[in-house]
């Protein structure tokens, strides 16, 4: 792998210690060649470091051209761009040479040139063209990713990968006095000394911190401030320096060569930025196990943890940033505390390997894209955005196994709530019923999945059969390899339907995995036996619930305390369940009775389970019982009905959840697919007809016999999990790839 790496050559602070780390460590695995368009310490430091360096110092244009023959020369592979000129010579290099461009973001760029409206009008504006016609981009945080999917840049196309450190290197010992004296701070011994590393800008904020350091100053007046950077904002800082009565507090040291020196002369490390992605500032303080404050920007939340590796507070708030300073300042065990913290998270989850590691895989990902013509990734569509808890499970679980196959690979979702599903699992999603937009999906997906669910089905829609094989036809007539993903079949009812299922199951359909033996036998009926056929089992057994928090909040929530003893209520309207609501309210009754179980109405699809549930409260007015709202999230459902003791339920997935976490089951079965479940499992089930208050309470006690022996249903679980992992296998299969994790 060849990469060219381009950047101004004039960087400093973080866009400097990033590139320089990042491409000294990448030299191990990967062909690098920076590439600088100026002179001066930022190439000289790189390549005393080992990197291959390349200046070229011309006019823009004629270096361009010199670039655009190395890299015809030299075979490069992929481009890497950094900072506003390298941004501007990465896009227009993409169009002269046809390689792929990533640029990383290092800041948001709207905001680089703050209180320099010139610059912005000039650099600003180019880098912002330049960011448009590049096509793929690393933010150095999750925010700043986030940040440029909601600018409008594709969720696929975009990766975080968060800045590294050295955290095996020995730190040197600094000689504080001597550093003092050198930078004119007026240091007593005794005193704590707060630093920042920033450049003077506006976006910086360090006014903030000069008010906050004035305000702690008050209480622990040995506090001073140090300040590592230059900018515009000097003038400034010292003249509210001056109005505070703390100019003798305050030294503001220019660059500095020797970083290392500097932490190792302070005592609290302060970061007061309006916005950030990931500052080294954050990582290189931790290095030196020092404790943190920093305004809550950007992606420094996931490592300061507010009271538990550092101190976070808002932007602009000057008061409570003083008070977090004056309270490490009187308490040297709070600092060591915190410091030591804070190194433990960072050299564990942000060390420069990591960082090196991440970088590479989303180099393989673009080649991988580009040299597939652009084609990647899986399209995932079901019965999804309708408010239904486990068919969004079955989305949920699917989303998390193909991202077991390949992390980085392009996830898309049809839903009929596609923003819902984009914000929730962070996929690129289109409404369902889009067909221009969906048929474009499957030109650049490698892999299109039917996914979960009996989606080949006539019984609540002959539309949606319809619909379902239409897009099996679409997506292989677009080159898509083809699957149905743990899926149930059946019921077709018309024998127009089953023919056209087989022509279309034979003739577009790679693999099908399906979720019970009764499904492989309704296929059979069907005469389909030219797709692999694969008894596997349903996706949604994969998930985990809610935390115990989130379930005992849920539960208080509507009044129910979180230690009391439940039965769990899943129902669905549906033809002839008015006449059996009366056994059900027996039911209700007699767990409450006999065995202190108080009903919990649970919706799994909350637009009419809750109509169910109200149907059945109705008839036990007198039983205390409890109606959850809904919709409730998939994880939140199962960790509900984890809680119960026993659930009765007429959904599959209301069993599905409770099953898989051990929770005895009575199925009130309306569809071959909820006998087809309880089967597999020995489960208790009386069919919807047939069910009677008699026979409900004498199902809901052997039921709850068995809580006595869980094993049982345990095992029956664990091996439903083990053919579960045949989906994903034979999804990795048909992606040509292999199976490195779930989840």
């Amino acid at each position: 792998m060849k990469v060219i790496h381009l950047i101004s050559g004039g960087d400093t602070g973080g866009a400097k210690t990033h590139v320089h780390s990042l491409l000294r460590s990448l030299t191990n695995n990967v062909d690098v060649t920076l590439v600088c368009f100026r002179d001066g310490p930022f190439a000289e430091e790189a390549a005393a470091l080992g990197i291959k360096t390349r200046v070229f110092p011309g006019r823009f244009f004629a270096a361009l051209g010199e670039v655009e023959e190395l890299i015809r020369a030299e075979g490069f592979e992929l481009i890497h761009s950094h900072g506003s000129r390298g941004n501007l010579a990465g896009a227009l290099l993409a169009r002269r040479t046809h390689l792929p461009v990533v640029s990383t973001i290092h800041s948001d760029w709207k905001l680089d040139y703050m209180g320099r409206p010139l610059a912005a009008a000039t650099y600003g504006v180019l880098n912002a063209w330049a960011l448009r016609h590049i096509k793929y981009h690393v933010g150095v945080s999750d925010a700043m990713r986030r940040l440029l999917i909601s600018r409008g840049f594709r969720r696929n196309d975009t990766f975080a990968i968060y800045n590294g450190i050295d955290f095996g290197r020995e730190i040197p010992v600094t000689d504080r006095a001597a550093f003092y004296e050198r930078v004119g701070a007026r240091v007593a011994p005794g005193d704590v000394v707060v630093g920042a590393a920033a450049r003077l800008d506006p976006v910086k904020d360090l006014a903030t911190l000069v008010r906050a350091v004035a305000a702690a100053r008050r209480s622990a007046p040995n506090i001073k401030l140090i300040i590592a950077g230059e900018g515009a904002e000097r003038t400034n800082l010292t003249a509210l320096a001056g109005e505070l009565g703390m100019s003798d507090a305050l030294t503001l040291c220019g660059w500095l060569d020797d970083m290392d020196e500097f932490y190792g002369a302070i005592d609290i490390n302060a970061l007061t930025s309006i916005s950030e992605t990931f500052p080294y500032a954050i990582t290189e303080g931790a290095a030196h196990r020092l404790p943190t404050v920093s305004t809550r920007v950007g992606g420094i939340p996931n490592l300061v943890l507010d009271g538990e590796t550092g101190y976070l507070v808002e932007v602009g708030d000057s008061d409570t940033l003083g008070a977090r300073i004056a309270a490490l300042a009187a308490d040297a065990a709070l600092r060591r505390t915190l410091g030591e913290a804070l190194f433990e998270k960072a050299s564990r989850e942000y060390s420069i390997d990591v960082t090196c590691r991440e970088q590479i895989a989303v180099y393989r990902q673009i080649l991988e894209r580009e040299r597939s013509g652009g084609r990647a990734g899986v399209l995932i569509c079901g019965a999804y955005g309708m408010g239904n808890a486990g068919d969004e499970a079955i989305l949920d679980a699917l989303v998390a196994e193909m991202r077991g196959i390949d992390p980085l690979m392009p996830v898309s979702v049809l839903s009929r709530d596609p923003e819902g599903a984009s914000a929730r699992l962070d996929v690129e999603s289109a409404h369902t019923f889009n067909v221009p937009r969906v048929l474009s999906l499957m030109k650049r997906r490698r892999l299109y999945i039917n996914g979960g669910g009996s989606l080949i089905q006539d019984v609540t829609s002959r539309r949606s059969l319809w619909y379902y094989l239409f897009t099996l036809r679409a997506a292989k007539a677009r080159g898509c390899r083809v699957m149905m993903y743990g899926c149930g079949i059946g019921p077709v009812t018309r024998e127009s339907g089953v023919e056209s299922a087989r022509k279309t199951l034979n003739s577009c359909v790679d693999v099908i995995t399906l979720r019970e033996p009764d499904s492989v036998e309704e296929l059979a009926r069907f005469g389909v036996n030219r797709p692999e056929i694969i008894l596997a089992a349903d996706p949604a057994l994969t998930l985990l619930p809610a935390s115990d928090d989130e379930v005992d909040e849920a539960l208080s929530a509507v009044g129910a305390d979180p230690a009391g003893r439940y039965a769990g209520f899943a129902l669905r309207l549906w033809p002839g369940f008015a006449e059996k609501a009366g056994a059900i309210a027996e039911c209700a009754r007699y767990v409450y009775e006999k065995h202190g179980l108080t009903p919990v109405f649970i919706p799994i699809n909350h637009k009419n389970d809750s109509d169910a549930a109200q149907t059945v409260a109705a008839l036990i007015p007198d039983v205390p019982h409890v109606l959850m709202p809904g919709p409730l999230p998939s994880a939140l459902a199962i960790g509900v009905l984890g809680r119960m003791e026993i659930a009765v339920s007429m959904r599959l997935h209301g069993l599905i959840f409770a099953a898989g976490q051990g929770t005895p089951v009575v199925g009130v079965s309306y569809d071959p697919k909820v006998t087809a479940f309880l089967r597999c499992i020995d489960g208790e089930c009386v069919d919807l007809t047939d069910a009677t208050g008699e026979t409900l309470c004498a199902l809901a006690g052997r039921a709850l016999a068995k809580r006595a022996d869980p094993e049982a249903l345990r095992e029956s679980v664990r091996r439903l999990r083990e053919l579960e992992g045949r989906n994903t296998a034979a999804a990795a299969g048909l992606l040509g790839k292999e199976v490195v994790g779930n989840g």
